[in-house]
């Protein structure tokens, strides 16, 4: 009779099932990729011991800077006055907050991230330690390569940066994006001295016409997207510091995509999975891109190093230029002093700007910059040359 009860009591209350252990590795392994962040990835790694198996196998993985700490300073510093620390850097030195932030400190101490770099064995420690309560009391700092160390099927890494390098004055636009292989493969640079929006365009948030103002919306514009001029750049350009502003931000670019990229070595040396690497920033200032070509050729190639500083040897280049006193998009968007600066090593053969390969150098761009850039092309263009430097 006993045995009985016992029977009916286990068909009343049976053992709970974990209907998600039935899940396979392939299905979860594709959640946590869509998940990405590798702080997310690090809470997922203390969830149980099969997720601290199976996060090392994700190939696409985004890393967030958003901790930077003073080089005087090994303490923690929250996010707030870090940002402060960038924008004070930014105004002084366009290029210390670079440093600063890939050498003193790269990520926000987060406890679950030193479990997936060297896992405890006690699980009820590793839950204090991911409710933060002792965030206080011990702090640690990764490097990327750190952080990175124990993922060993990356295929596709995304580093964004809490804000870009480059100090520029309020309502200045400045977007650049460059390719790299062992050295510099390309780099698009996108500048306007101001950027206001035309509220008389006529036009939606998505640069399209609306039916009723179609006759105005391009009112000021040539047959061509561009203000109605001869598409030479003005006397005035040259004397009012306009051309020198331009040099300003050109070499400025080209500097900080050259320290990215030398600043990237350990991760692409140790990953050899690796099929296309992006570095970006919160701002959306400038985009370092390299794919899977190119992170080979890095390897098998070693960079050529500045000897001034930590970052990779810009080549002699070409360059070509455009400029529009005033560039009007079909959102209505006014980029005043538009500027388009299209650069290659001096030693690759020239490439078309608009050709069957896509109009690489409009492409750099998302919209409504890579209309601004397709309209600035068909403008006369101006060569430069740079030394390497």
């Amino acid at each position: 009779m006993g045995s009985i009860r016992a029977d009916l009591g286990c068909r009343i209350d049976p053992e709970p099932v974990d209907h998600f252990d039935r899940l396979p590795d392939s299905l979860i392994l594709l959640i946590f990729n869509k998940i990405g962040d590798v702080k997310a990835l690090g809470r997922c790694c203390v969830a149980s011991r099969r997720f601290h198996s199976l996060v090392p196998q994700v190939d696409d993985v985004i890393v967030r800077v958003d901790c930077v700490i003073a080089d005087d300073d090994s303490s923690a510093t929250s996010s707030s006055s870090s940002a402060s620390a960038v924008a004070s850097d930014k105004s002084r030195n366009p290029f210390s907050s670079l440093v600063r932030v890939f050498f003193s400190g790269f990520i926000k101490p987060l406890q679950s991230l030193t479990q997936l770099i060297t896992p405890s064995r006690r699980a009820a420690s590793l839950a204090n330690d991911f409710d933060g309560e002792n965030e206080q009391n011990s702090v640690t700092h990764h490097s990327p390569t750190q952080v990175l160390k124990n993922f060993n099927e990356i295929k596709l890494l995304r580093i964004e940066l809490p804000g870009g390098e480059l100090g520029i004055d309020e309502g200045i636009l400045l977007k650049w994006k460059a390719d790299f292989g062992s050295t510099l493969d390309n780099c698009v640079i996108l500048g306007a001295s101001s950027v206001i929006q035309n509220s008389d365009s006529g036009c939606d948030p998505v640069g399209a016409c609306n039916a009723n103002n179609t006759g105005n919306c391009n009112s000021n514009i040539s047959n061509n997207g561009v203000e109605n001029d001869n598409g030479s750049i003005p006397e005035s350009f040259y004397t009012n510091g306009g051309l020198k502003l331009r040099v300003v931000w050109t070499i400025s670019s080209l500097i900080a995509a050259s320290a990215r990229h030398y600043l990237l070595q350990p991760i692409i040396a140790e990953h050899k999975t690796l099929e296309k690497l992006v570095l970006t920033d919160a701002d959306g200032q400038g985009v370092l891109s390299m794919n899977k070509e190119q992170l080979e050729e890095l390897r098998v190639k070693p960079l050529s190093a500045s000897s001034a500083s930590k970052r990779t040897l810009v080549p002699a280049l070409n360059m070509r230029l455009w400029y529009a006193p005033q560039l009007e998009l079909p959102n209505g968007m006014v980029l005043k002093g538009a500027t388009l600066v299209a650069i290659r090593p001096s030693e690759q053969p020239k490439k078309e700007v608009v050709s069957s390969d896509g109009n690489w150098v409009a492409s750099a761009f998302e919209e409504p910059f890579q209309t601004a850039a397709r309209m600035l092309v068909k403008r006369r263009t101006y060569c430069l040359e740079m030394n390497s430097f």
